[in-house]
């Protein structure tokens, strides 16, 4: 008899720990429905939309001149020997003609002692007279 007491006694026990197992464990099943539900809550909830922006517009600075447009100074420039003068351009005028093409490069010695003009065009020397009028 002593033996059936023990299993009697062995399965009083598992019946007593049985039902807190199971309370335990719906007690776990809810803490879990009850975290999950605001889970599942926030996931099905639309999120709130903020109103479109609409963009500002650009200020435009107003445009400084550049170096390129800056203003050009006009230069006129006379040389005076024996009270008569001649405008520079003139003779550079002159000094295209007598060259007879277009240069790319010009340097222009002017005498007015000798009333000469020597220039060098692209490396070609040559000189014309000057008239001091």
């Amino acid at each position: 008899m002593a033996t059936t007491k023990k299993t009697t006694a062995k399965a009083a026990a598992t019946k007593e720990t049985a039902p807190e197992k199971e309370t335990a464990v719906k007690a776990a099943a809810k803490t879990e429905k009850t975290e999950a539900a605001p889970k599942a809550a926030a996931k099905k909830a639309p999120a709130k939309k903020a109103p479109a922006k609409k963009a500002a517009p650009k200020k435009v600075a107003p445009k400084k001149p550049a170096a390129a447009e800056a203003v050009e100074t006009k230069v006129n420039f006379f040389v005076e020997f024996g009270g008569v003068q001649v405008s520079i351009d003139e003779v550079v005028s002159n000094v295209k003609a007598t060259y007879g093409k277009d240069a790319k490069e010009i340097a222009v010695y002017l005498k007015p002692e000798e009333s000469k003009a020597y220039f060098v065009a692209d490396g070609e020397e040559k000189e014309m007279d000057v008239f001091f009028c």
